[in-house]
């Protein structure tokens, strides 16, 4: 009962092998909807509409095996896409019907059941590993494809520009992470305006400042890192173009609290004298070890006390916004005036 991953998946595409079923699963829609496409184009061809047939959700299992059964209308290889069919909730001759159909061996078509938004636990439903067991009796495979590592991200920034005919650094498309996120439709948008406003030039980190839309994480980090830096009048500017780009009051201050979480991280860490490569490891920054970089160099202005009387704030902020008479954007200034306040005097500024 093996799952397999994004890498084995392209080899073997890119090789010509096309199996009989596949399930494609995981918490990257770009990347389910690309291997999708990329299934259908190696089995039927790009404009082939005749020998593609898609359903969707709950639909009669019956039609999907009448799809995998009747014969290509040119003489090729036909592929039927099933997405999001609620197997948890099938009753056992449906998805004992699923199973019959995952564990055939189809000589002229490909069955492709997409999981897209639905949750498909391939480790702890019962269930979802009979589907996996099926599929690999079918001659078949199960295929995770999760957010790729920034390392896999960058590659494919650098390599992406340089297609465009445009240079890009692994430095700059680092950064082009922490300002863009790493949803792979928004960095793939992105670089597409990059490339044409440069027109053949370098990307700097100017021109991604100039020229990108920036995550709320990293709206929020600029927030944050006036709030550090003590500058009152600028942490409360962003913080209001924040809110006046509505995004959530609560996604603000959870998005805040995260980086105060990451310099109590790297502060437990430094206690026991862990590096920063270790302390990845032990709380899961894998591939994200410049959060922890940007905390260490952070935390320089920050105590043990300081720390916890500024978690404190947020906590206090929290239960605050939670209540339905809050006036959000006043909770959240006072917050501000306050960590500022903790930071310059190493207090609360109940006791000034």
């Amino acid at each position: 009962m093996a799952v397999i991953f994004e890498n084995e998946l392209k080899r073997g595409l890119q090789n010509g092998k096309i199996m009989s079923t596949y399930i494609l699963f995981g918490d990257d829609s770009y990347l389910i909807t690309h291997y999708e496409n990329l299934i259908i184009s190696k089995t039927c061809g790009k404009d082939n509409d005749f020998d593609l047939q898609k359903f969707e959700r709950n639909v009669d299992l019956q039609a999907i095996y009448d799809a995998l059964n009747q014969f290509s209308m040119l003489g090729g290889r036909k592929c039927v896409i099933l997405t999001d069919y609620d197997f948890e909730s099938a009753q056992t001759e449906d998805f004992d019907r699923l199973v019959s159909l995952l564990s055939d061996n189809y000589e002229f078509s490909t069955f492709v059941l997409k999981f897209d938004g639905i949750e498909f636990d391939s480790k702890r439903s019962a269930r979802a590993k009979k589907l996996i067991s099926a599929a690999e009796k079918g001659l078949g495979c199960a295929v995770s494809l999760n957010h790729r590592e920034n390392g896999d991200l960058i590659k494919m920034l650098v390599n992406g520009a340089k297609k465009r005919g445009t240079a890009l650094d692994t430095n700059t498309a680092r950064y082009m992470l922490e300002i863009c996120g790493a949803d792979i439709n928004t960095l793939t948008r992105e670089l597409e305006k990059l490339c044409f406003f440069v027109s053949g030039g370098e990307i700097t980190k100017k021109t991604v400042d100039d020229v990108c839309v920036k995550s709320v994480e990293a709206s929020v980090y600029e927030y944050v890192k006036k709030i550090i830096s003590c500058d009152y009048y600028s942490a409360v500017k962003i913080l209001n173009d924040l809110l006046y780009m509505r995004f959530e009051p609560m996604i603000i201050l959870y998005t805040a609290a995260s980086a105060f979480v990451d310099m109590a991280r790297v502060n437990a860490g430094k206690k026991v004298k862990r590096p920063i490569n270790e302390i990845a490891v032990d709380f899961s920054y894998k591939g994200k070890e410049f959060v922890l970089e940007r905390a260490a160099n952070n935390l320089r202005k920050f105590n043990d006390k300081k720390l916890i009387l500024c978690m404190d704030e947020i906590l206090m902020a929290d239960s605050r916004l939670k209540s339905f008479s809050a006036d959000e954007k006043f909770v959240l200034e006072e917050m501000t005036i306050r960590l500022i306040y903790i930071i310059t005097n190493g207090d609360i500024l109940d006791k000034a």
